[in-house]
């Protein structure tokens, strides 16, 4: 298998941090330039299907791009840890985190980044209202997250799981626009340095 992979993107983290946790050494990676428009490329597309990043090609005839789904076909065959749940209870709370994290948190991270960081203007016209508007949305998600924080060590069980993943990898992102949580969110802070703190964190990085 052959991982295409990023440095300068927050999607493809997901997927280095995820493979970090479980020790998954034996896939190749590819590093894919951006900024050189090499997403783009005929050969990338015959591949991918898309032009975005990660994808993980799993034989001539497969290509897996979207950095969840990757990470769930890696589970199947890293079952260990357990990063998606081991029941079906467990699986539905933590899919219900991830959804929300995804969604609230990640994507409106993603779209300040694009709109405000100088150097993606390049790829793309930047609207600054748009910027300033996912960043409030950010922002306020804050609070839904501190307070699961405050019930839990993390975000969907009593481990790490891909729902921590998402939300680490796209806090850590944002420092791009200075954003950082309000200190009020004192949770949030012990949940983020402990994420920070862990081996995995560093992959790729």
């Amino acid at each position: 298998m052959k991982l295409y992979d990023s440095r300068r993107a927050p999607n493809p983290r997901r997927v280095r941090w995820f493979m970090a946790e479980k020790g998954i050494e034996d896939i190749e990676v590819v590093n894919v330039d951006l900024f050189k428009g090499e997403h783009r490329t005929p050969d990338y597309l015959a591949r991918a299907g898309v032009a975005n990043v990660p994808a993980l090609e799993v034989d001539d005839e497969l290509t897996i791009t979207e950095s969840v789904a990757i990470c769930r076909y890696l589970e199947t065959l890293y079952p260990e840890p357990n990063m998606f749940g081991r029941d079906p209870r467990e699986t539905a709370v933590i899919e219900m985190w991830f959804r929300r994290v995804e969604l609230m948190v990640a994507m409106p991270l993603m779209m300040a980044v694009r709109h405000a960081h100088p150097a993606l203007a390049a790829l793309e016209k930047q609207v600054p209202q748009i910027a300033e508007a996912n960043r409030g949305w950010a922002e306020r998600a804050m609070k839904m997250l501190n307070r699961q924080l405050s019930k839990s060590a993390f975000i969907a069980c009593d481990r790490v799981t891909m729902a921590d993943i998402l939300a680490a990898t796209s806090i850590d992102f944002a420092r791009m626009v200075q954003f950082r949580p309000g200190e009020e969110f004192e949770h949030v802070h012990r949940w983020l340095g402990a994420m920070m703190a862990r081996p995995a964190a560093t992959a790729g990085v």
